[in-house]
């Protein structure tokens, strides 16, 4: 059955390509979302009041599915805060410093340990459990932010996520949307995991290396002394050294605590960031003793204002993408037709109803439909659809049903689970203190190229 398509999916269409285009330019593309916003709402309710309102619920609804991310970030620069100002800092990435000499290493060490410590608990936690530790050794090392941020999300919400080869909740959505085993889905995607990961990260870094050399990207490392320069004698240096153990101690706790109770997603950030506050609260009250009380609070304030300072801009773009998913009924109503899926499910199905059917167009077709699933900036919620998909493009080409399925689950997960979509990757540009949307326009050509590449070998894999 072709999917309808009504004006509020080409509204959607137009207004995706609008914030795309102005993305590329480097231009600001709030008042874009907001205006997509209004219009969408007051095509679907015919309501001026409606409409104007709908700005706003839309505002509300993207701050309370970024809430969590908002508050593990938060409470994880509070943290920093704290080790930076008290000197614990140095003592706890001095042994790292004699292993990572260089930006060379620091991106590829940060990146192989990111992606394992993805597969277990997955990424959001993984980078909270990172980038305090790790980051200012690679500064150190010459690797600038920027270059952090792409390691940690290009491996972590890239391959360790698009494979989902522990946790398998990916895999096991896609296998059953198209009646396939959760192993047949695992064993397609190998392959087309280590293409995509190897081809990505190494256009990554290669891109990244030429940018540095010429000067477009310079390494804070410099930046980054000056700053450890506001460290404060406020403990001696046998409390740094207990604290530079106990810290890495209290979240190896948390590693060992996440693999015994299976916790995994919100669960694992929640256990991390429980303990990032207690740490804050011990080191406040140890370092600043009478002053204690007001210091913790006045760290935490520091955090909150970094975390919404970041998420800020990212807010409009955020509620304009949820839209495309289950964010519109909750938003603006049930205007959308009886049988749609959501507007990015909706195109994603047309796309498939409109194509004819060879191995080399469907292997196309499930990249395109996993791209466009992925726009709603989650990765997970179109996976479904490109397993369906793929079971019917399978039958009908007499084959090839898991690599397809495959397919479709690492392209949306690239572009939705973090990669591409600004809101998706906050976690790592927000840790190493960069720009999202400048992240998502670094990741863009190698992520593009990887998808290629992928696709190509999908081809002879069906």
């Amino acid at each position: 059955m072709e999917m309808e398509l009504t004006v509020l999916h080409w509204i959607y269409v137009v207004f995706i390509a609008l914030i795309i285009g102005f993305m590329v330019k480097r231009r600001d593309t709030t008042l874009i979302c907001i205006i997509g916003i209004f219009l969408l709402a007051l095509v679907a309710t015919g309501s001026l009041a409606s409409s104007i309102s709908g700005i706003f619920n839309s505002f509300i609804f993207a701050i309370t599915e970024l809430m969590s991310t908002i508050l593990i970030i938060s409470i994880i620069v509070a943290m920093s805060t704290v080790l930076t100002k008290s000197g614990i800092n140095d003592v706890m990435i001095a042994p790292f410093a004699k292993f990572i000499k260089n930006p060379t290493l620091a991106f590829w060490v940060i990146g192989i340990v990111m992606m394992v410590i993805s597969w277990f608990f997955w990424p959001s936690p993984a980078v909270a459990l990172l980038g305090a530790v790790l980051l200012p050794v690679a500064l150190r090392a010459g690797l600038p932010a920027l270059g952090v941020a792409m390691a940690m999300n290009l491996f972590g919400h890239g391959i360790a996520l698009s494979g989902d080869f522990i946790i398998q909740a990916a895999p096991k959505l896609t296998g059953d949307a198209a009646s396939i085993p959760v192993g047949d889905v695992i064993a397609a995607s190998i392959p087309l995991v280590i293409t995509m990961g190897v081809v990505t990260t190494l256009s990554a870094f290669i891109l990244l290396k030429r940018d540095m050399r010429l000067g477009r990207i310079k390494a804070d490392n410099e930046g980054f002394v000056q700053d450890q320069t506001m460290s404060e004698n406020l403990l001696t240096l046998g409390q740094k050294k207990f604290f530079a153990v106990f810290i890495p101690f209290a979240f190896l706790l948390d590693v060992v605590a996440l693999s015994i109770l299976k916790l995994q997603g919100g669960d694992a950030t929640a256990l991390v960031g429980g303990t990032a506050v207690f740490i804050l609260l011990i080191l406040s009250l140890v370092a600043h003793k009478q002053q204690g009380l007001e210091k913790s609070t006045a760290y935490l304030i520091q955090g909150f204002q970094f975390g919404f300072k970041v998420f800020g801009p990212v807010i409009p773009i955020a509620a304009f993408f949820y839209l495309g998913d289950s964010g519109f009924n909750q938003i603006i109503g049930d205007y959308l037709p009886k049988t749609s899926l959501g507007i990015v499910n909706d195109l994603g199905a047309a796309l498939a109803a409109s194509v004819p059917l060879t191995k080399e167009i469907a292997a196309v077709t499930l990249t395109g439909i996993g791209a466009i699933t992925g726009l709603d900036g989650s990765g997970f919620s179109g996976i479904s659809l490109a397993g369906s998909v793929a079971k019917l493009f399978g039958t009908a080409i007499g084959g090839g049903t898991a690599t397809l399925t495959a397919l479709g689950q690492i392209t949306a997960i690239w572009v939705g689970g973090g990669t591409l979509i600004p809101w998706a990757l906050i976690p790592a540009a927000a840790i190493c203190n960069v720009s999202p949307f400048e992240l998502a326009r670094r990741n863009l050509l190698p992520v593009t190229i990887g998808l290629g590449v992928t696709t190509i070998v999908a081809m002879f894999l069906i």
